[in-house]
């Protein structure tokens, strides 16, 4: 049976199985319309190719928990839910550039330890990776090589990459994240002196 002859109510049921077909159909599916869904908002390539891959790589990590009755409803609110997190984010960080720029340069030199130690911490997340997964991510962030060349490169498929970029940021986010909270401390502090 083709693709396109497998219904989004089939492909749910198998889905909610783990069935690694179904998902495969749905990605081949929905993953440019939902693209130029995101891109129509947002209008940022990589951000949109990244928000996108998120919400598949959500969808398969539920699929056996949630039964979706509404395939094609399902994803493009996912995707809508994920753009409106990007620009949130965007707007922290847009406050947060504000609570930097009106920081005094001792408070700034003070606190450069704590940014040493992530940028310490980051090495060693990249260096613990498995080899392709660090091959991946290194290919990908510092030659600045596409997913497709990376693929071609290494001889595995697109979706290999994205799952091998998609595990290398999940490690490093958490590494990043022992320290994150105390200078999140830090800001909170500062922050409550200004107000």
């Amino acid at each position: 049976m083709t693709q396109t002859k497998i219904t989004d109510k089939s492909l749910c049921a198998a889905l909610y199985r783990k069935d690694l077909k179904a998902f495969d159909t749905i990605y081949e599916r929905y993953w440019k319309r939902l693209y130029v869904y995101a891109y129509k908002i947002f209008e940022d390539q990589l951000v949109c190719e990244d928000l996108v891959q998120e919400v598949f790589v959500d969808l398969w990590g539920r699929a056996a928990e949630k039964r979706i009755e509404h395939l094609e409803a399902y994803l493009f609110r996912a995707v809508k839910f994920q753009v409106l997190k990007v620009i949130r984010n965007l707007k922290k960080t847009t406050d947060l550039e504000a609570v930097f720029a009106h920081l005094p340069e001792q408070l700034m030199a003070d606190h450069l330890l704590e940014f040493e130690e992530v940028d310490r911490i980051l090495k060693e997340s990249i260096l613990a990776l498995p080899d392709k997964c660090k091959e991946v991510f290194q290919l990908s962030r510092e030659a600045d090589m596409s997913n497709l060349e990376i693929s071609r490169q290494m001889n595995i498929s697109v979706r290999t990459v994205e799952a091998h970029l998609y595990k290398a940021l999940k490690s490093i986010k958490k590494n990043i994240s022992q320290i994150y909270f105390g200078i999140l401390g830090f800001f909170v502090d500062f922050i409550s002196i200004l107000f």
